[in-house]
């Protein structure tokens, strides 16, 4: 099929080059020239694990091609993807702004019959929305429909490859076959294409991204509480976890969620709520625990330190990212946390495999850039661990307590086991366990 992608972020551009990979002959579009140019060059804008290697060979077979020009994608397209930002406004909501200027585009430039497809993440009514839009430059037949991305930031290759499920939100049938038959490759190992309607479709990811958000705020709600009861957090997750009604995943805790969905999408559909007076009482807790939980560790810090005593003291931070797998720093909670701790005095070295270069926007000249994990460490009066990268799960103790001024880790993502810090000779504080 040929198929034209507007917007080369995150989804798109991996929707691109995985469509590309499957046979289908794709356009990525994108109004930032810069990153159209670098992407021809094979430079790519953004660290996904597999990206890179996907992008460079579909380009190099002429299955993928880059364009800033929207009609020359419309136009030589059966499938039109939007996939452009949609930021949080200042009242919550979902910034559509951008969706809709490429919706009129999309209309001056239709030249037959075309499938529209929402795939940026949007609230109730866009579909129907973008469809008025595109009504009123068009007199050539279209359809819209909702297709939400269910990607993780560092497994999105793997997870639009192998979905655990497509959901198409069509009113047409005819369109709806039709987007099908483009995924059909996609689910050869029996993974179900789920059909409803557009508004279904549309509220269908924002349910899935408030459930799992409020999966985190719970587990850290309970979390913080057997600390202060005394009970051991990954206990008490094994427990719940191995109960099939709960699962596993998501209950791990922490110092809060971060990225690009889950903050903006529990905002979006509380202001959905709003708009629609029907309260979500559930979901405005899991945003304030969240926001809390952020700044949980400054807390254990100057607790540990004293109020007032942060001051001079040099702290070095392992991982700055919102998630490891991926340099996105979009509300990571290492932002409110280093700026906090920035505002007292504290100096702060820092390093991240990944996020230097997306971190700069945040931090600028408020915290200093190790070389690498063990250079953060020098002279540091406490290690702040922020980021579960993998290189720092099984670390050389030994040389970490030469280089270190002061013996203290603060673990923010519970990587280690407090036996072993205290064997290790470390003060060590986490979440949901007793201190050492």
């Amino acid at each position: 099929m040929k198929v034209c992608v507007i917007g080369s972020g995150y989804v798109g551009l991996v929707a691109g080059a995985c469509f590309a990979e499957y046979g289908n002959h794709v356009i990525c579009v994108d109004k930032d020239s810069k990153k159209i140019e670098d992407l021809k060059k094979g430079i790519i804008p953004i660290y996904e694990p597999g990206l890179s290697e996907l992008v460079l060979n579909n380009h190099k077979e002429n299955r993928l091609g880059f364009s800033t020009s929207i009609q020359e994608g419309v136009e030589g397209s059966e499938i039109i993807f939007i996939a452009v930002g949609t930021p949080t406004s200042e009242d919550g909501s979902a910034d559509l702004s951008a969706v809709y200027a490429v919706a009129e585009q999309i209309g001056k430039s239709i030249n037959g019959y075309k499938v529209i497809v929402d795939k940026s993440t949007v609230p109730v009514g866009t579909a129907a929305k973008v469809k008025e839009i595109i009504s009123k430059n068009t007199k050539h037949e279209f359809d819209v429909v909702s297709n939400p991305e269910f990607l993780k930031e560092g497994a999105a290759i793997d997870d639009f490859m192998k979905p655990e499920r497509v959901v198409i939100g069509a009113d047409s049938e005819r369109a709806g076959n039709l987007v099908a038959q483009l995924y059909a490759p996609f689910v050869l190992n029996g993974n179900p294409i789920i059909k409803m309607g557009t508004v279904s479709a549309e509220l269908t990811k924002y349910a899935c991204n408030a459930f799992l958000a409020t999966k985190i705020s719970f587990a850290n709600e309970i979390a913080n509480l057997c600390e202060t009861v005394g009970a051991d957090y990954e206990d008490v997750r094994k427990g719940m976890g191995t109960d099939s009604r709960i699962g596993r995943q998501f209950l791990y805790a922490g110092i809060g969620y971060g990225g690009s969905c889950f903050p903006k999408d529990v905002r979006a559909l509380i202001r959905t709520s709003e708009d629609f007076s029907s309260s979500l009482r559930i979901i405005r807790e899991v945003e304030r625990v969240n926001e809390d939980q952020k700044v949980r560790l400054y807390t254990k810090i100057e607790n540990f330190f004293g109020k007032g005593q942060i001051k001079g003291k040099t702290l070095a931070v392992w991982g700055l990212a919102f998630k490891p797998g991926t340099d996105d720093m979009r509300e990571a909670p290492s932002i409110p946390l280093l700026l906090k701790l920035h505002e007292e005095g504290a100096k702060i070295k820092a390093f991240d495999p990944v996020s230097k270069e997306t971190s700069e926007y945040y931090f600028k000249d408020k915290i200093e850039y190790a070389k690498d994990a063990y250079d953060a460490l020098e002279g540091a009066d406490a290690l702040l661990l922020l980021t579960e990268w993998r290189e720092f799960r099984e670390p050389d103790f030994s040389r970490i307590k030469k280089l270190m001024k002061g013996h203290v880790i603060f673990d923010g993502r519970n990587q280690y086991r407090p036996d072993h810090m205290k064997k290790e000779g470390f003060k060590y504080f986490s979440i949901g366990k007793q201190s050492v």
